[in-house]
């Protein structure tokens, strides 16, 4: 059944035709059994056959088929051919134009023709042996079907437009539905991809310094070696611990289950980073004035992964025998950091070589992040040389 009926909504013409040939067989019939004479027989079965085509292209030209049909209707009240069965194409067609919602003349032009139509038509073929009233009547209930024709019409044409704006404004949102998502996406790829970074080229950094290390003095100094290799070890734990705490904020998806993981790096773990990078042969003074205090977890995270990035940068750009600074300044409404080092510097370093990964994704994810938290960084040489970082980071009450 469903395929009937979009079969039938696809060829709207020769449904349209069908039925036209439908009221031409009727009203032929009706015209040779109501008409007397040869002449009036002959414009009925003209009058049946022009408004069986109005029917069949009511859809194709709905408003020259409805200049046809009032063009017909003139026609039958002066050559005096009473109404009939064909008559049933002036409903169709004043329906068909009112739900079209074409041209504004048109529609009045229907909705007169069918109010006038029955007046007409008691004017010109009077009901005998009924009074004034029974006229008046009759007439009315004639009228009803045209006007109700024209109503149900513009009532369709009302419900087709509002479907319309529906459909349009659902392809809008799912148009803006998919734009947003892939802002999320790009969003999401972004913060995994500074997440990658921060975990992996800080410790990776710091195990390649050691090994290094310990390869050299293995045969001079075992214990230093030995040493070297803890501290690898140590920092290779530390990375899988990250990465075990990243992937399941991941999985978790809105950080509900992610308690069990390691927590994000705060603050007060910058010393223990500053150690660790001491620990891998780089000279790094660290200082913190002002009055420390809780920080928004965004905002702590971003301080964190700032001077780890700036120190790993320093590892990797400074070249050898390279010295560092860390500064944590406490304001009132705001917190500073400072990270220098006396090397070459990372922006010449990367110009010569490319760096280790060729990119400088660790400068593009530190303006990220403090973009993130509504604050501002600086990065480039130092005079005298080397490479300074330094942010400021805009303080909110804790969450």
């Amino acid at each position: 059944m469903q395929r009937l009926y979009d079969f039938l909504r696809r060829h709207p013409l020769g449904v349209d035709c069908f039925w036209a040939v439908v009221l031409l067989g009727v009203s032929l019939v009706w015209a040779v059994q109501a008409e007397q004479g040869v002449a009036p027989r002959l414009f009925a079965m003209s009058l049946s056959v022009l408004l069986s085509v109005a029917v069949a292209l009511r859809r194709v030209a709905a408003d020259a088929m409805l200049v046809l049909v009032a063009v017909l209707g003139v026609a039958q009240l002066a050559l005096d051919v009473r109404p009939g069965l064909p008559d049933f194409a002036m409903l169709v067609l004043i329906y068909t134009v009112a739900a079209a919602g074409g041209r504004r003349w048109a529609s009045r032009l229907a909705l007169v023709g069918g109010i006038v139509a029955a007046p007409l038509s008691q004017v010109r073929w009077p009901i005998q042996d009924v009074n004034a009233a029974g006229r008046l009547f009759f007439t009315v209930v004639l009228t009803v079907p045209f006007v109700l024709a024209w109503v149900l019409g513009d009532s369709m044409r009302t419900r087709r437009a509002y479907f319309n704006q529906l459909v349009e404004r659902a392809a809008r949102l799912e148009k803006e539905r998919e734009a947003q998502a892939k802002v999320a996406v790009a969003a999401e790829r972004a913060r995994i991809a500074r997440e990658l970074h921060d975990v992996v080229a800080h410790n990776v950094s710091v195990m390649v310094v050691q090994a290094d290390g310990a390869a050299y003095v293995l045969d001079a100094a075992p214990a230093q070696a030995k040493q070297a290799l803890e501290t690898i070890s140590g920092t290779g734990r530390q990375a899988l611990a990250e990465m075990r705490r990243l992937l399941g904020v991941l999985r978790a998806g809105d950080g509900e289950e992610s308690g069990e993981y390691v927590p994000q790096p705060d603050v007060e773990q910058i010393e223990v980073l500053v150690e660790q990078v001491r620990q891998a042969g780089i000279t790094v003074d660290f200082k913190v004035e002002g009055t420390p205090r809780q920080l928004p977890s965004g905002v702590e995270l971003t301080a964190y992964r700032i001077v780890q990035e700036a120190l790993t940068n320093s590892r990797k750009h400074g070249g050898p025998d390279v010295g560092a600074s860390v500064r944590l300044v406490y304001f009132d409404d705001g917190l500073g950091l400072l990270v220098e080092d006396d090397g070459r510097g990372a922006a010449q370093a990367m110009q010569e070589d490319r760096g280790a990964d060729g990119h400088g994704q660790g400068l593009i994810g530190m303006r990220e992040r403090v973009g993130m938290v509504g604050g501002t960084l600086d990065a480039g040489p130092r005079p005298g040389g080397g490479f300074r970082i330094s942010a400021l980071l805009p303080l909110r009450p804790a969450d």
